[in-house]
């Protein structure tokens, strides 16, 4: 029996969850949401976590994981995913982290970097038939891997993206009317790390300011 953590904002959609993977005979040892005291991890260690990329904890800690470097050449890739770029792969987690799989949509392919960046063994629509999130867990707690066919075309051109994952996460920041202060605060960066990546962004998408950038990135589906 695979033991899974599920990470996910809302205290309702991540009880759903549990409950789903419940049913599927999955043990969930841990669930969770904004803060550390929310957090019901157990002595057990989980094998796979689930992440719902559309939340902000999520968003984060797929962040994260990418920044941390976990993303590896996989040594059997499926076609899909070995024509999308040299040097990237869903590898799993080492150094005894859990394997992750991502709950994701197709219209935010920049999401799906993310989550590509972060390492990520399964990839899976959220909006596809439930059974296929058991599946992708079943396959990461092995060591293999899952991508959604709802997910592949998006996942490609997510290839092509110009903008770092840090990136993505500023300019979305920026998308939803966080100030630069919020966004700094937000993300733990400085004030001035925060302009630089916007106008790095910006520069990237060939925008001239950072209202046209995120106009740019939405009409992509990057943020």
């Amino acid at each position: 029996m695979s033991r899974v953590q599920v990470v996910h904002s809302s205290g309702v959609l991540r009880s759903a969850l549990v409950a789903l993977l419940e049913r599927e005979r999955f043990q969930v040892t841990g669930s969770a949401g904004f803060t550390r005291a929310s957090s019901g991890t157990t002595a057990a260690p989980a094998a796979v976590t689930v992440v719902d990329s559309s939340c902000p904890v999520g968003a984060a800690h797929l962040e994260r994981r990418s920044l941390q470097g976990s993303a590896k050449e996989p040594t059997h890739a499926t076609p899909a995913l070995a024509a999308a770029r040299p040097g990237l792969g869903l590898a799993g987690a080492g150094g005894g982290r859990a394997a992750l799989v991502v709950l994701a949509g197709a219209e935010h392919s920049g999401v799906l970097r993310l989550a590509y960046a972060a390492g990520a063994l399964g990839l899976v629509d959220r909006d596809g038939p439930a059974g296929h999130l058991a599946t992708a867990i079943r396959l990461a707690a092995g060591g293999g891997r899952y991508l959604d066919d709802g997910l592949a075309v998006s996942l490609l051109r997510a290839m092509d993206m110009p903008l770092s994952p840090r990136e993505v996460r500023v300019l979305s920041r920026a998308a939803q009317g966080d100030s630069v202060a919020e966004i700094a605060r937000g993300l733990c960066l400085s004030h001035g790390t925060v302009r630089n990546y916007i106008a790095s962004a910006t520069r990237k998408v060939g925008a001239r300011n950072r209202v046209d950038a995120i106009r740019i990135s939405r009409a992509a589906g990057w943020v």
